[in-house]
């Protein structure tokens, strides 16, 4: 099935097992279990049977019966070759296992593994698989075990005793031999539904399960999974059964703190991987080698682009030439807000905690905050633009005729991230965004919506992504009314469809204060990022009590904020792009565009004068003045990525041009300086 990524086989080394707490938990999970369910299958057969109708996607109407008929049995209806595949479905809009009796008439999909919403159920019933080979291997209490926010994978947290020792790549052949047992006894993934009592005696023993109970909301469904000896709170859903997963690998091992609170238990994560077939599992794999050669942080050894230090954790020290890349892509995005109408603001770095009161973010995001205090008050340093740009645009009166007003701000933001979480560039604590916050009337936010699109799109063309779009829609619990957010969905989907790309809802998945749409960016490696954001708010207006006046003077009305970034963080773009382009920047973003080698002392005059020329029309441009030999010194040129090689020698002096070589081509032509600047002009323009 699959061990560690990259690991030779080992023999596991010894593990603590808690057997007592096995033999004592485990039967009485599954006979609890049990019970519930046989009483609960007995209700439903009481009550089952009245007809309803299933409306597939494309328009047919299947009869089935109450509390009897599933998705799977639809399934089978449709083709041999679905109900072999299918992996979830959908029920009026919610996910639905594929054995669970349907309830009433409804619309219904049916999802495999090459959808979203097959592969996020794919991977969270293999976290229960993996979840599974750890409590029946180590005896240790399991936490939590989803699928990954970045969507590919999962993993599960679990607690092994205070003084368990760590585990690592030796342990994954245990781990995955736990796994393939699991998968061969295609054992069902079943679901009850318990009341809060029922769930704290299933899980009495677990003080980690017995807090995420004890926190659940009063009117919260409470469901519980089982498959083979594993009996796990979750809200599921999952797949059929376990044999579905024909692929398992463990990829690695970390500490995790519960709940990301330093001061609770310290726990173990182990991260897998799975897939329907052996093939995907290797091609992921081979993905994973490539990717490692080209991280970030390893390639950065070699241009020098920035660094970490201990002094400062969490916050990057961008060097000279990791300086000018960030300079490029701050002045190609500040080039496009020219163009689109928005306008720069510079705004304060410290607020008050007033202001993060009034935002909200002092009772919702204040751990993730930097707070001080300044003559007996609480101040606390920026994580986000948006209240700020909200005291912009309330500091006068505004009238109608100002909207919308696109406010961008490239300020420095910290956000205090677990020592543990910073990984690199990809999660710090010193942060810059193109942030940008449009305000705009209701009747604007199509347009509005609409251009943010085009700007992402046209962006994402010039660094080479493709990138997908979902609609996030008004979930469970949300402020603000209805119709308001019928409207904001409309525009949204409006907006979406005028744009014409191909694009997914993603049901009831928005934030409370408003919808939006999530876009993810794929990579040279196909890897998935989540980059640009684009979410409308109705929250922080009235928060701030913002109104403009209407064409009737004597009215006040409030506007809709619109929060988009196409960056996202410009820390965390720059180490995409440095993987993206495996480290060969494109010359318009190259920090090292061109470098002029002498053949010898004789043209080293006329070499220098080269580079002064090309450094005077604005390009990155150095000379080797050493005493390598040429084939050396472009050897070296090479290695260091410029992007263009100009050899000098006396004929090239003589005559006043420079003997091209361009990067990672073998051939060479020879142009006049004048030429060479023309064509250096013109492949910026063209993003090359």
């Amino acid at each position: 099935m699959g061990k560690a990524a990259n690991s030779e086989p080992k023999s596991s080394p010894a593990h603590p097992k808690d057997e007592a707490y096995l033999k004592t938990v485990i039967p009485k999970r599954i006979s609890l279990f049990e019970s519930i369910q046989a009483r609960q299958t007995e209700h439903l057969q009481s009550i089952a049977g009245d007809p309803i109708k299933i409306t597939l996607p494309n328009g047919t109407v299947k009869e089935g019966k109450k509390w009897m008929t599933t998705p799977l049995d639809i399934a089978k209806e449709i083709s041999k070759s679905l109900a072999s595949n299918a992996l979830i479905s959908q029920v009026n809009g919610v996910l639905w296992d594929m054995s669970r009796p349907l309830d009433s008439d409804c619309e219904l999909k049916l999802f495999t593994f090459d959808s979203d919403e097959g592969r996020d159920t794919f991977w969270h019933s293999s976290a229960h698989i993996l979840g599974q080979s750890l409590e029946m291997t180590y005896g240790c209490k399991l936490c939590i075990g989803p699928c990954t926010t970045r969507g590919e994978g999962f993993y599960y947290d679990a607690f092994y005793g205070e003084d368990s020792p760590g585990l690592n790549e030796q342990h994954f052949e245990q781990i995955v031999t736990g796994a393939k047992k699991a998968v061969s006894e295609k054992q069902a993934f079943e679901r009850i539904e318990v009341s809060r009592q029922q769930a704290l005696e299933i899980f009495s023993d677990n003080n980690f399960k017995v807090e995420i109970i004890n926190d659940l909301p009063e009117d919260k469904t409470i469901t519980v999974y089982r498959c083979g000896p594993l009996v796990d709170l979750c809200r599921g859903p999952h797949i059929p059964n376990t044999s579905f997963v024909k692929a398992f690998a463990c990829l690695k091992a970390s500490s995790a703190y519960w709940r990301g609170n330093k001061d609770r238990e310290s726990l173990q994560r182990v991260y897998g991987i799975s897939y329907p077939d052996q093939k995907r599992l290797k091609e992921y794999i081979a993905m994973l080698e490539e990717a490692k050669k080209y991280d970030h942080r390893e390639l950065t050894k070699k241009q020098e682009l920035f660094f970490f230090h201990p002094l400062s954790p969490g916050s990057c020290f961008f060097l000279p030439h990791g300086t000018r890349i960030c300079n490029k892509l701050l002045a190609f995005i500040r080039d496009q807000y020219w163009k689109r109408g928005y306008e720069e603001v510079c705004t304060p770095n410290m607020y008050n905690m007033q202001l993060w009161e009034t935002s909200g973010h002092a009772a919702n995001y204040k751990e993730n905050m930097f707070l001080f205090e300044i003559e007996k008050q609480e101040f606390g340093l920026k994580p986000m633009n948006c209240p700020g740009h909200c005291l912009i645009f309330d500091h006068r009166v505004r009238s109608y005729r100002e909207l919308p007003l696109r406010l961008a701000d490239f300020g420095v933001l910290h956000r205090n991230e677990a020592s543990g979480a910073l990984t690199g560039l990809t999660r710090v604590r010193r942060f810059q965004q193109d942030d940008a916050h449009i305000f705009c009337r209701e009747s604007q936010i199509k347009d509005e919506v609409k251009n943010v699109l085009e700007f992402i799109n046209y962006a994402y063309g010039v660094f080479g992504f493709t990138f997908d779009l979902k609609l996030s829609t008004r979930p469970e619990k949300y402020l603000g009314d209805l119709a308001t957010w019928d409207k904001a969905e409309a525009a949204l989907t409006d907006a979406l469809n005028e744009f014409g790309k191909p694009w997914q809802i993603n049901e009831a998945d928005g934030a409370f204060y408003g919808p939006k749409i999530d876009i993810s960016v794929s990579d040279a490696m196909k890897r998935k990022f989540q980059c640009a954001t684009l979410q409308l708010d109705f929250q922080l207006p009235s928060r701030f009590n913002l109104s403009y006046s209407a064409e009737d003077e004597s009215k006040r009305e409030r506007p809709v904020m619109i929060h988009r970034a196409i960056l996202g963080s410009v820390e965390r773009m720059f180490a995409i792009l440095l993987e993206h382009y495996k480290g060969k920047w494109p010359f318009w973003l190259s920090p090292r565009q061109a470098i002029v080698c002498p053949v010898s002392d004789k043209s080293q005059s006329y070499g220098l004068q080269v580079r002064d020329q090309i450094h005077a029309a604005g390009y990155y441009v150095d000379v080797d003045t050493s005493d390598r030999t040429i084939q050396k010194k472009v050897r070296e040129a090479q290695l260091a990525q410029y992007n263009y090689i100009l050899v000098v020698g006396e004929e090239e002096a003589n005559t006043g041009k420079v003997s091209v070589r361009v990067r990672d081509k073998p051939e060479h032509s020879v142009k006049s300086i004048e030429d060479l600047l023309t064509h250096f002009k013109e492949v910026v323009a063209a993003f090359h």
